[in-house]
């Protein structure tokens, strides 16, 4: 670590998205009187030495290399090919922009568990890959090959191709007690939740 910053592991924030059932830019969205994307990548900032912000269209303060998706179909694993393929470090740590209130404690504990091709966080819904930590050499060429492909775009079909670690419940819920790290903004009434969440000081 450099002045408590990771040195070893590039962070990468995946502002593009269709935004479609949120109908407005997601990285936009207001939080504490700054935009989402800004919010998120100064806290990855705080983290990491190297902070890429990959696709769609960063605000102007949002700290981090500005770095476009790459050719292929709109969809989170063409973000995904776009960070891994932009960074150096050997392990990536991306976040998706609609997680307004992940939180240090959680990313630091997915950069501290032992290796894997994926360790990833998870919510409600089982893993989430879009809040994890991928080993970039590992992961790269089976994601580029699928988005090639075109035809099995799902994080799930990259996922069974790599050695992946999910943190335990038990692990997870020591690190987000109050469980709200991985609320997911995808609409109006999600906006309007985290938006509560924050303003009674809940993280």
């Amino acid at each position: 670590m450099t002045e408590g910053r990771l040195g070893n592991i590039d962070a990468a924030l995946l502002v593009g998205g269709a935004s479609s059932r949120m109908g407005r830019d997601k990285a936009a969205l207001d939080f504490e009187g700054e935009p989402a994307a800004t919010r998120l990548a100064r806290r990855l900032a705080s983290l990491c030495e190297k902070v890429l912000l990959v696709g769609g269209n960063p605000p102007a303060g949002a700290p981090g290399r500005r770095v476009p998706d790459p050719p292929g179909p709109r969809c989170a694993l063409r973000g995904l090919v776009g960070a891994l393929s932009a960074a150096r470090a050997e392990r990536v740590l991306v976040v998706a922009t609609d997680l307004p209130l992940v939180h240090e404690a959680l990313l630091l504990g997915l950069c501290a568990w032992p290796e894997a091709d994926a360790v990833l966080a998870r919510d409600a819904e089982g893993p989430q890959p879009l809040c994890a930590v991928y080993r970039r050499e590992r992961a790269l060429a089976p994601a580029r090959r699928l988005l090639a492909d075109g035809s099995r775009l799902a994080l799930r079909n990259l996922l069974a191709e790599l050695e992946t670690c999910v943190l335990p419940a038990d692990v997870q819920s020591a690190l987000d007690p109050e469980g709200h790290a991985l609320w997911n903004v995808n609409t109006p009434d999600d906006l309007a939740r985290a938006q509560a969440l924050l303003a009674a000081g809940k993280r």
